[in-house]
């Protein structure tokens, strides 16, 4: 007979984890478990990391879920190893071997392809990925044994550092040091510098070091986060303002704060700009007090010809919430 199952009591919380996803687990399977053992109402991640990859994966809570997209749009850095020689039917070391070939692979020529594959290149986005169409992610038309037509996107490689290795006593292979746009497949980009080298590869390991600004060493495992206490997993929370760190910042006042707030446009001496973060006083609500002089955000907005046109706002009970201390 199976043991009943805990009813979890859940509560707003606001704010980003840094996860070290682990090998094995979707990025949704890694959501819902910081999720459980934070006991958040609402929580969201920042682009999807495959169950073979570890590593950077943030995770966004409650307020924080509304500029989630500003590292969705970031930059990624990555670690991975391809075997040489071997293509599989998925790109990496879960899928049915297609073809194997002799490899005879040189620093000179290694060099080469690595030049060639650094700056704008061309993907074709893989069968088994998460991308969507016709409202079905195409790993599911894949597992069905369905190809469908797919439209090759340019991403952007910066960095791309290619060195000759072993996997294992026998296996050639390549360990990849890449720093590359959004939207940029990995396994796609090993498959391809394969067949440039005339030998073909598939991924056998990948590991996402960096995230926008953040890196491993800001991250923590989800076993290290099992084993906290609750104040201490929230302590492990970087403010919901830790997304906006390329963003102007921009300090109202108190009147101009509250319309803000309401969706208003303001006007000032401010130079255009794209990205802004808007702070202020909190808000005050019926029988609240306001709880600190510094000022707090209130959300995001751009400048154009000196007026700041808000986008995406925080709501004052959330606000209100970053403030009230957690128990």
């Amino acid at each position: 007979m199976n043991a009943p199952r805990t009813r979890v009591l859940r509560r707003p919380v606001h704010g980003v984890l840094l996860l070290d996803k682990p090998k094995g687990l979707s990025s949704n399977q890694a959501l819902q478990k910081a999720k459980w053992l934070l006991r958040a109402e609402k929580a969201g991640h920042t682009g999807t990391l495959d169950p073979l990859a570890t590593g950077v994966l943030p995770l966004c809570f409650g307020a924080a879920t509304k500029f989630g997209q500003r590292q969705l749009d970031a930059d990624k850095g990555y670690e991975a190893v391809a075997r040489l020689g071997v293509t599989t039917s998925t790109g990496d070391a879960e899928g049915e071997v297609l073809a194997e070939r002799p490899v005879q692979v040189s620093d000179a020529q290694l060099a080469e392809v690595a030049r060639r594959f650094t700056g704008t290149i061309r993907q074709l986005p893989p069968m088994h990925s998460a991308l969507k169409k016709d409202g079905r992610a195409l790993y599911e038309y894949a597992r069905a044994g369905e190809t469908v037509e797919r439209t090759p996107r340019d991403v952007t490689i910066f960095k791309l550092n290619l060195a000759l290795a072993k996997e294992g006593p026998s296996h050639d292979a390549i360990k990849m040091i890449v720093l590359c746009s959004k939207g940029t497949y990995i396994r796609t980009l090993a498959e391809d510098i394969g067949e440039a080298l005339g030998c073909g590869a598939h991924l056998t390991a990948l590991r996402r070091t960096a995230s926008g600004g953040f890196g491993l060493a800001d991250c923590v495992t989800l076993d290290a986060l099992e084993g906290m206490d609750e104040a201490a997993r929230l302590a492990c929370l970087k403010p919901v303002d830790a997304l906006l760190a390329d963003h102007e910042r921009v300090t109202l006042g108190s009147a101009d704060a509250g319309r803000f707030l309401s969706g208003l446009r303001r006007r000032g001496d401010w130079p255009d700009s794209e990205a802004v973060a808007v702070y202020g006083p909190p808000p005050e609500l019926p029988e609240q007090e306001t709880r600190t002089e510094r000022p707090v955000l209130l959300g995001t907005a751009h400048i154009k010809a000196g007026e700041l046109i808000p986008e995406r706002l925080l709501n004052p009970s959330e606000i209100l919430q970053i403030l009230e201390p957690q128990p």
